[in-house]
C-alpha cells in the first residue's frame, strides 16, 4: 500500500523499519472514530466549497459503506497498512476513485489522529462509567442486605470500633462515585476538537472547525494549532483517573481476600469467582480479586509510560507520540476487564454475619463507647479514657470482655457507672447510636445509599 507521506522520498522503507513504524495493530480499533471524523471533515469541505458538494457526498457514502463492511466483518483490515487512517483512505479511493483523494484536503494525519483518539477515549470513558455504576449497584445490594450485620471496624488492621458491614461497603461506594466525577471532569477537558489544526500551523483553506466540532459532539475547538496536535494531557488525565479506579479496586480486593481467608471468614465468594488448587483439594482461592489487585500495577505502568514519553518532547508532533495509544488502550482494556468481573463477584459474595459478630465481640471495640458513657455523665474525656484503659487491662488479665465485667468492679472504677452500662456497650446499640452524619446508624446508611443511587440513575 502506498504511503501517505511518500512525497519526495524515492526509496522504499526497509521492511523491518516499516514494521517498526507501523501502528495498524494498535490503532485499528479506532476505525469507527476515524470514519466518523472523516465524514464530518468531508461534509465541512463540501459545505465550505473547498471541494465539490458532489465529491463530499460520494466520500461520505463511501466511508459509510466501509464502516458497514468493517462492522459486519465483510471487510477485513489490511494488517500491512501503516495505520488505520492509511487503510481507510486507501480503501475509499479504491471504491470511489478520484473523489477519495480529496478527503485529506485541509487536514493532516496529526490532527486526524488526535481527533480519533479524543473521540475514542470519550466513548471509552462512558463505557467505563457504566461499568462503575454496575459495581455501585452491587455495593448497594450488599449494603442493603447487611445494614444490621455488625463487624469490627479497623485502624492499623487492629480491631477498633463496631460498625456495620454496610457501612464498610459504602465507603468503597463513595470512592467509586468520586471516580465517576473524575471521569466526567476528564472528558470535559478532552472534549475539544483538534480537527483543522492540520500538521501544526492550521491551513490556508477557509474551513469551519466549529462545524466539525458540532458534528462530532465536541464542546469546542483546540484554540492553538500547535497545542491541538501535540497535546496528550487528556491521556495523562484519563490514565491518572484509571489508576485511581484501579487503586480503589485493589484496596477492595485486598479486603475481600482477607475476609475470605480462614483467619477472618467474614465472607464466602461464589464458586464461579474462585479457583481451586492443583494439589490441595480443600482450597478455594480468591484468584479474581488477586488478579484485580495485580493488574493495578499494570495500569500504573501505563500512566508512567505516557508521562515519560512526553516529558522531553518539543512542539509539535513527534513520532514518539505514537506510543500513547498502546499504553492508554491497555489501561482502558484492563480497567474495563476488571470492572466487568468485579461487579458480579461482589454481587454474589455471601456475608457470614455470625463470624463478623464474633470478631466484633473481641478486641474491646466498645471501649470508646464506655468512655463516652462516662463523659456524657459529666466526667472529662481524658479521665474517662484512663479509667476505660485500666478496665480493658483488667479484662485482658481476667480473660473476659467489657460486657462481662461485674457491676462491683465497674463501681470500683467509677460511681457514675450504673446498671445501664451493659446496654450502652452492647455492640448493636453502639452501632445504632452512632447517629452523626456519615456514621453506621440505619438513618445514615439509608442516606448514603440514596446518595450513591443518585450517581447510578
Amino acid at each position: 500500500m502506498n504511503k501517505l507521506w511518500a512525497g519526495d522520498l524515492h526509496k522504499a522503507l526497509d521492511s523491518k523499519a516499516d514494521d517498526f513504524n507501523s501502528s495498524i495493530k494498535t490503532d485499528s480499533r479506532m476505525y469507527s472514530q476515524d470514519i466518523r471524523g472523516s465524514v464530518a471533515h468531508a461534509t465541512m469541505l463540501g459545505a465550505m466549497g473547498i471541494i465539490p458538494k458532489k465529491a463530499a457526498d460520494e466520500i461520505t457514502e463511501g466511508l459509510l459503506s466501509i464502516l458497514d463492511d468493517l462492522d459486519s466483518g465483510k471487510l477485513q483490515i489490511d494488517q500491512t497498512a501503516e495505520d488505520i487512517h492509511t487503510f481507510i483512505e486507501g480503501e475509499l479511493t479504491a471504491r470511489i476513485g478520484e473523489p477519495g483523494k480529496m478527503l485529506h484536503t485541509a487536514r493532516s494525519r496529526n490532527d486526524q489522529v488526535a481527533t480519533d483518539l479524543r473521540i475514542y477515549l470519550r466513548d471509552q470513558a462512558e463505557e467505563i462509567s457504566n461499568l462503575i455504576k454496575e459495581v455501585l449497584k452491587s455495593i448497594i445490594k450488599q449494603a442493603s442486605e447487611n445494614e444490621k450485620t455488625i463487624m469490627p471496624g479497623y485502624t492499623h488492621l487492629q480491631r477498633a470500633q463496631p460498625i456495620s458491614f454496610a457501612h464498610h461497603l459504602l465507603a468503597y461506594g463513595m470512592m467509586f462515585t468520586r471516580d465517576l466525577t473524575r471521569l466526567q471532569d476528564c472528558v470535559k477537558r478532552m472534549n475539544q476538537n483538534p480537527l483543522g489544526c492540520c500538521a501544526l500551523a492550521g491551513t490556508t483553506y477557509h474551513t469551519d472547525r466549529y462545524m466539525t466540532a458540532h458534528a462530532l459532539g465536541f464542546d469546542g475547538i483546540m484554540m492553538n494549532s500547535l497545542d491541538g496536535v501535540s497535546d496528550r494531557d487528556y491521556c495523562i488525565e484519563l490514565l491518572s483517573t484509571l489508576s485511581t479506579i484501579m487503586m480503589h479496586l485493589s484496596r477492595f480486593s485486598e479486603e475481600i481476600i482477607l475476609w475470605a481467608s480462614w483467619e477472618f471468614k467474614f465472607v464466602q465468594l461464589d464458586d464461579s469467582f474462585t479457583t481451586g488448587s492443583s494439589i490441595m483439594p480443600q482450597k478455594k482461592n480468591p484468584d479474581i480479586a488477586e488478579l484485580v489487585r495485580g493488574k493495578t500495577g499494570r495500569v500504573y505502568g501505563d500512566l508512567v509510560t505516557i508521562l515519560t514519553m512526553l516529558k522531553g518532547l518539543p512542539l509539535a508532533y513527534n513520532k514518539d507520540m505514537q506510543e500513547d495509544k498502546e499504553a492508554v488502550f491497555d489501561a482502558v482494556d484492563t480497567v474495563k476487564m476488571c470492572l466487568t468481573v468485579f461487579a458480579p463477584m461482589l454481587s454474589t459474595m455471601k456475608a457470614i454475619p455470625e463470624n463478623m459478630l464474633k470478631a466484633a465481640g473481641q478486641g474491646f471495640i466498645n471501649a470508646t463507647d464506655l468512655a463516652d458513657y462516662l463523659t456524657v455523665k459529666g466526667m472529662p474525656f481524658r479521665t474517662a479514657y484512663k479509667i476505660t484503659g485500666d478496665l480493658v487491662s483488667w479484662c485482658m488479665a481476667q480473660g473476659i470482655t467489657l460486657d462481662q465485667v461485674p457491676m462491683e468492679k465497674y463501681k470500683e472504677s467509677s460511681d457514675l457507672i450504673e446498671d445501664d452500662i451493659y446496654s450502652k456497650i452492647d455492640l448493636a446499640y453502639c452501632v445504632a447510636s452512632r447517629t452523626s452524619e456519615g456514621g453506621p446508624s440505619s438513618d445514615s446508611i439509608h442516606k448514603q445509599i440514596e446518595y450513591i443511587n443518585g450517581f447510578i440513575k
